[in-house]
């Protein structure tokens, strides 16, 4: 509910600060007291464009606060928490309006757009008069106000489920002939590529092995040719080359035909002996080489084939756009598709089939619901149409129009379309409420709706403008009576000229223009017994208040 409402610079009220109660408070005054300058500044609060010809002269800007409470499992929290917005406690929303006309609109303390403040506070608070019309002369709410009146929450869950299991199912099947139908197009490629890869046969890692012994091949081919070149040099093929061993032979033919006396030790020895011992290490580096070269006999080919499976399987990668690691997952991925599309015929026969089921079931618990919907219309008709004859609309007919949706707009509430329509004099067609009814007829209206629907609706604070325009006496009794019981269930404000309706406030806050200072100035003050008394008086007498209004109005609000 509305807590309390904070005003600065805006028009005649400099500073002004407002607390209300739950129950029906009435905002009582003069014609041009400032009335409506409260209703333009709240409506500030609740989104309404902003005017910088709102702001007090001399002000550079004006500013509203209002402070609104709200039950735990309210759906206010919901849209709160989808901003990021705190909502443990009250929920502060401040609006400023600068000169220049900008504004900046603030929920606790963050800020937020004015679309989003609307959105926001229709949700807390309802305003019925000439300009405002939100909520129950809103159609898209009319289903819902239809329903809490008089079909079972219960009933309406089940058609909501079964909507639901009805649209995913179809889901599913749309899926399925989508997957189907690209499947269906892709069919040639698919049975290609498939054919292609089961050739080629990928296994999980056999990359990183291939490339692995593909580094294994060329070290050992580095070695082999090494080896190779060092045996070479050792045994030249070419004849035409002597080699080291040739060499060390020539060399010690040579030396021995060294000559020396008899008797004597030959000075060559020493250089025969190395050279003998020179060839004995040559034949064991020959050796040794031949050894190596043996053990790096891999076969000739390995390196060509390691290489070519290697290229191969990175070429298929980059054909298909998926690593070399993805494409055994691909060809399991080409195999199902190919195998959905030998099966998916009977998938989507079952599909269909059991689409068409939960479809029928829908159309049933729907068909139910628009017949309960139908009788719940017939007596809200009933109900509202007992109430407006004490209201001065015993000319009016209210009429509940259900009409069956197309099938695309069949949805969680049903296949119904559901407006409240009225006709304010005999012979006319029924109309929209807020094209067909004055502000103080429609106003009246509403005030019957809200009796009636009284479980309908999630605003905890109503706000009643010009309820009592053009009535009086007995008409007015009726309008504060019926505004009385609409607030044992919510917080109702109303701005009234009737003294039949303040009397059956719980609390009444007089609105009045003084002069200070050279300038007009709007004040609010709440009444406390007494003075309610005597403004009930003047309400009832004008200007000049007599002892017979005075008893007047003690007996109204004996009452």
């Amino acid at each position: 509910m509305l807590n309390s409402l904070s005003i600065r610079d805006v028009v005649l009220i400099e500073r002004l600060d407002l607390h209300f109660a739950a129950g029906l408070t009435a905002l009582t005054g003069e014609t041009g007291a400032g009335k409506s300058i409260l209703l333009d500044s709240l409506g500030l609060v609740l989104g309404a464009r902003a005017d910088s010809g709102l702001i007090r002269a001399g002000a550079a800007q004006a500013v509203v606060v209002a402070s609104f409470s709200a039950a735990p499992m309210h759906p206010v929290h919901a849209v709160l928490a989808e901003q990021g917005l705190d909502s443990g406690g009250d929920i502060l929303v401040r609006r400023i309006v600068a000169r220049d006309g900008r504004s900046r609109a603030l929920v606790n303390d963050q800020p937020v757009s004015a679309g989003f403040l609307k959105t926001l506070t229709a949700l807390l608070i309802e305003v019925q008069g000439q300009h405002e019309q939100v909520g129950l002369a809103d159609p898209a709410h009319h289903i819902a106000l239809l329903d809490a009146f008089g079909v079972a929450a219960e009933l309406r869950a089940g058609v909501a489920a079964a909507h639901k299991a009805w649209r995913d199912s179809a889901q599913r099947l749309a899926e399925a002939e989508r997957r189907i139908e690209d499947a269906a197009k892709e069919e040639e490629f698919l049975r290609h590529a498939a054919s292609e890869l089961e050739t080629l046969a990928p296994a999980e890692g056999e990359e990183e092995a291939l490339a692995a012994e593909r580094l294994r091949l060329q070290a050992g081919e580095r070695r082999a040719e090494a080896i190779a070149a060092a045996m070479a040099e050792l045994r030249p093929k070419d004849r035409r080359k002597d080699g080291p061993a040739a060499a060390l032979r020539a060399a010690a033919r040579a030396v021995a035909r060294v000559s020396v006396p008899a008797g004597q030790v030959n000075p060559a020895g020493p250089a025969m002996a190395a050279i003998e011992r020179a060839e004995i290490a040559l034949a064991e580096a020959e050796d040794f080489l031949e050894r190596l070269a043996a053990a790096e006999e891999d076969d000739p080919r390995a390196l060509e084939a390691t290489e070519e499976r290697l290229f191969a399987l990175r070429a298929a990668a980059r054909k298909h756009g998926v690593p070399v690691a993805g494409l055994p997952g691909f060809f399991q991925e080409l195999k199902e598709r190919l195998a959905a599309l030998e099966s998916g015929v009977a998938d989507i026969a079952a599909l269909s089939a059991e689409t068409a089921r939960l479809r029928g079931t829908y159309v049933e618990k729907a068909a139910t619901l628009s017949e309960r919907r139908t009788r719940a219309a017939r007596k809200l008709e009933k109900a509202i149409a007992a109430e407006l004859p004490p209201l001065k609309l015993e000319r009016a007919r209210f009429v509940v129009e259900r009409e069956m949706l197309p099938e695309p707009q069949w949805g969680p509430r049903g296949a119904d379309a559901v407006k409240f329509l009225i006709a304010t004099n005999p012979g006319e067609e029924p109309g929209a409420l807020d094209r067909i009814a004055s502000g103080g007829e429609l106003s009246r209206l509403m005030l019957a709706m809200k009796v009636v629907l009284s479980a309908g609706g999630d605003n905890e604070t109503l706000i009643f403008d010009e309820v009592d325009s053009g009535i009086g006496g007995a008409t007015a009794a009726a309008v504060g009576e019926r505004l009385a019981r609409v607030a044992e269930g919510v917080q109702v404000l109303v701005v009234t000229h009737s003294p039949q309706v303040a009397a059956r406030a719980a609390a009444q806050m007089r609105v009045r223009k003084r002069e200070a200072a050279g300038r007009a100035v709007t004040e609010v003050e709440m009444l406390d017994e007494p003075a309610r008394r005597e403004e009930i008086a003047r309400m009832l007498s004008g200007e000049s208040v007599t002892e017979a209004a005075r008893q007047a109005a003690e007996s109204l609000l004996s009452r």
